[in-house]
């Protein structure tokens, strides 16, 4: 594992609160929740940011940052005209008649507006980037931390921190979950960026939010929760906190070119005689089965896969992407170690695809239903991740993260903060150069992410660009933690094979080795392959 970042702390420079720049006739009007949003209680606020290399100009000229900050202000003022509910704070009620239950809506008129903060911090991009996992630091680039979604009666709704590294600028934002889902969060920030760009010429943005909510039949738009005061949340939320128990937990980032995503997809089909299984059920398989086989559970431990799956195109009539809402649905995936490991990629693929697949209207609808009767406020991904042998993925690769610009320029990477994380949780990312690539942000107990990186079958696929363990300084931390002699050797292995070689993983390893044996024979007693590393994959 890469040594951790030692950094100075944030430092905070200002704050303050940014509203609509004016208030439209609708905003005057309570938003009530639907049991997607109401289910999301506890879970924490979206962190999600924007890593940019910071301007020359910007080193010259300190006006530079104070004009962008302003610039981010005035845009952010004109993207709360559309998406009012941002700018609110959550309200409690009692339901009448029932002295057990509370309401919870957004009140759009009686919120404090956006949090902005303006931060500094002594780092470069290289300290951010180049660490194998994810810097700690990393967590202090958005407020709200460790905030659930119920802080919302009392703390903003959306908060956005933009931090001043040495030579870039990350900007950070935290959204209440109850809101919306991952599709609200991009589109939000899509529309910020949309506006930012035309310079104030003009409000009207190509897709503008609806707010309508779904509600089972007979039910709505006031739903209750099963708690009698307000302050009944607070003292449940913080009965979990206290059972909480840390964990170990690495936090790394994995890369899938778009020919390792493709190649991968083929396989899992070619295995399963079909052409129907897409490329994230691919990818997907493949980390449920290498993560799973470094668990090490009991052949006939039941294993699940929880994907966190959108309902807005698989309800009749669809949900369209611009409806400001939650539509997600955690869907699980079970069988055994024994069958998951022993039936290849194509099975665990095809479990997944069949599990999609069969997730209809009727399904979604039933789940929303039963919610109704039987409220059921998760706890946080924890609580999803029902047991050790559990995985649960999120995210998406279609959202617009990459077409942010905010007058930067591209985004070099896509962070995010310390919520909802856990052992077993993975989220996915498009990858920076598009296509069909991936970035995968994988959360494991640090022995299991130690064999996760041994574990051929695995690495191949992430091995295919300078975004994940490709290239000759990542190709030298993986030889030096699976091979006793690796350091005695790599000098002349660097010149001779990996700095020109653009061949695959698995054939260089097996030529680097042959040659290694073979010119080297005093080493070969020496060089053993760590445990983690199965060469008959």
């Amino acid at each position: 594992m890469a040594a951790r970042v030692e950094s100075p702390t944030v430092r905070y420079i200002s704050e303050c609160f940014i509203k609509p720049k004016y208030t439209r006739e609708e905003s005057e009007l309570p938003i009530y929740l639907s049991p997607c949003d109401l289910s999301m209680v506890f879970i924490h606020y979206m962190q999600k940011g924007l890593l940019f290399p910071k301007p020359p100009a910007f080193d010259t000229d300190q006006n530079h940052i104070q004009e962008l900050l302003e610039k981010l202000q005035e845009s952010l003022s004109l993207a709360l005209v559309h998406f009012y509910p941002l700018s609110g704070c959550l309200a409690t009620l009692k339901h009448e008649g029932v002295p057990s239950n509370l309401v919870i809506y957004v009140d759009c008129k009686k919120g404090p507006g956006a949090r902005f903060i303006h931060a500094s911090l002594d780092l470069t991009l290289d300290d951010i980037l180049s660490p194998t996992d994810v810097p700690q630091v990393v967590r202090s680039f958005f407020d709200h931390d460790g905030s659930v979604n119920y802080d919302g009666i009392t703390k903003s709704l959306l908060a956005i921190q933009v931090t001043e590294l040495i030579d870039g600028i990350f900007i950070g934002c935290s959204m209440n979950h109850m809101i919306g889902d991952g599709t609200s969060f991009w589109h939000f920030l899509n529309s910020w960026s949309e506006i930012f760009k035309a310079e104030g010429k003009a409000i009207a943005i190509s897709r503008p939010p609806t707010y309508e909510k779904l509600f089972p039949e007979g039910h709505g738009p006031i739903i209750s929760i099963p708690f009698s005061e307000s302050k009944d949340l607070f003292n449940s939320r913080d009965e979990e906190k206290e059972k909480a128990q840390p964990e170990m937990i690495r936090e790394r980032i994995f890369h899938f070119s778009s020919e390792s995503v493709a190649k991968l997809k083929a396989k899992a089909n070619a295995e399963c005689n079909t052409s129907m299984i897409s490329s994230l059920q691919a990818l997907s398989a493949l980390i449920w089965r290498c993560i799973t086989r470094w668990r090490n559970f009991p052949p006939h431990q039941k294993t699940n896969f929880t994907i966190v799956l959108s309902n807005r195109s698989r309800l009749v009539p669809p949900v369209s992407d611009d409806c400001f809402a939650n539509h997600l649905h955690p869907l699980v995936v079970t069988t055994t170690c024994d069958e998951l490991l022993g039936g290849g990629l194509g099975f665990a693929a095809w479990l997944l695809h069949q599990a999609v697949t069969n997730h209809t209207d009727k399904e979604a609808r039933k789940w929303i239903e039963s919610w109704v009767h039987s409220p059921f406020l998760s706890r946080g991904s924890e609580s999803m991740i029902s047991d050790p042998c559990s995985i649960l993925l999120g995210g998406s690769q279609w959202f617009n993260m990459y077409g942010n610009e905010f007058g930067l320029g591209k985004p070099i990477g896509i962070r995010s903060g310390s919520a909802n994380k856990c052992d077993g949780k993975v989220t996915v990312s498009p990858g920076s150069e598009g296509g069909r690539s991936m970035d995968l942000e994988i959360c494991l107990q640090s022995h299991v992410m130690t064999s996760l990186e041994s574990d051929m079958e695995f690495m191949e696929c992430a091995a295919h660009s300078e975004g994940g363990v490709g290239g000759t300084k990542n190709w030298e931390k993986w030889l030096q933690r699976n091979f006793l002699a690796a350091d005695m050797v790599f000098g002349w292995i660097s010149e001779a094979w990996l700095a020109p070689c653009t061949c695959c993983f698995t054939s260089t390893v097996t030529h680097f080795c042959a040659l290694w044996i073979s010119d080297f024979p005093g080493f070969a007693i020496w060089v053993q392959p760590m445990q983690g590393i199965n060469w008959d994959e």
